[in-house]
């Protein structure tokens, strides 16, 4: 009997849940499916808009992964800066067949050293700091290179995860996947890229976003000065 295949949600305090729960609905369908959420410390887990999740695992008490998936947020900086939770994304990541994240879970990935000469997505507000990390930004909803995929913000994580069900799995059973949770986008606006939306409506997400932006900036630049 084949041993499951074993996904590990590595989560951390006020993460963006959809990041996190988008693409969890798709991977945890995959036949075979090991599906294990964990934290640094285990227990409970509030995230960004206070949706709490119980009954976490500890990052440390797990031995292995074949695939990790990092969802961003706003407390995707505190936990880049966090050492000991940085050394079980290293550990497991360097380990996993697979490394994937959804947003800005691609920078944790970065300043795990996981990037580094690879093709990687992100949020498009912060895509550009991946430089910092060695890797090549790319503006794909999905991005894939070798055995890692990261990709846009928040929603993309349902693409990236039916992506990567269709790479282990086969097409057939992402398709599968796809209908059984109706996944049919058809937003009222076409407002969902910078691409095709209004120049106010860009500059008003720049605006909510630039402290985010600069704290992320900052921090980015304080991991490599003290490299």
């Amino acid at each position: 009997m084949a041993a499951p295949f074993r996904t590990v949600f590595i989560l951390y305090p006020k993460l963006t849940q959809l990041d996190f729960t988008g693409p969890y609905e798709v991977l945890a369908r995959m036949p075979g499916a090991e599906t294990i959420i964990a934290t640094k410390d285990g227990g409970e887990l509030a995230t960004e808009m206070g949706l709490t999740f119980t009954a976490l695992r500890k990052l440390s008490d797990i031995d292995r992964a074949d695939l990790i998936m990092v969802p961003g947020g706003p407390g995707q900086t505190a936990a880049m800066l966090d050492p000991a939770f940085m050394a079980e994304v290293k550990r497991l990541g360097e380990g996993a067949k697979y490394v994937t994240s959804v947003c800005t879970g691609s920078l944790i990935l970065g300043a795990a050293g996981l990037l580094n000469g690879k093709r990687a997505g992100s949020h498009w507000a912060y895509r550009e700091l991946l430089t910092n990390f060695g890797a090549i930004p790319d503006d794909a909803r999905v991005v894939r290179d070798g055995n890692i995929y990261t990709g846009g913000g928040v929603t993309a994580g349902i693409d990236i995860a039916l992506t990567i069900v269709a790479d282990i799995a086969g097409a057939d059973v992402a398709k599968m996947i796809q209908l059984s949770i109706e996944y049919a986008p058809a937003p009222p606006f076409n407002s969902g890229r910078p691409e095709t939306a209004e120049a106010h409506t860009i500059d008003a997400v720049r605006n909510l976003f630039a402290s985010f932006a600069e704290a992320r900036r900052k921090a980015i630049e304080g991991l490599q000065g003290s490299a």
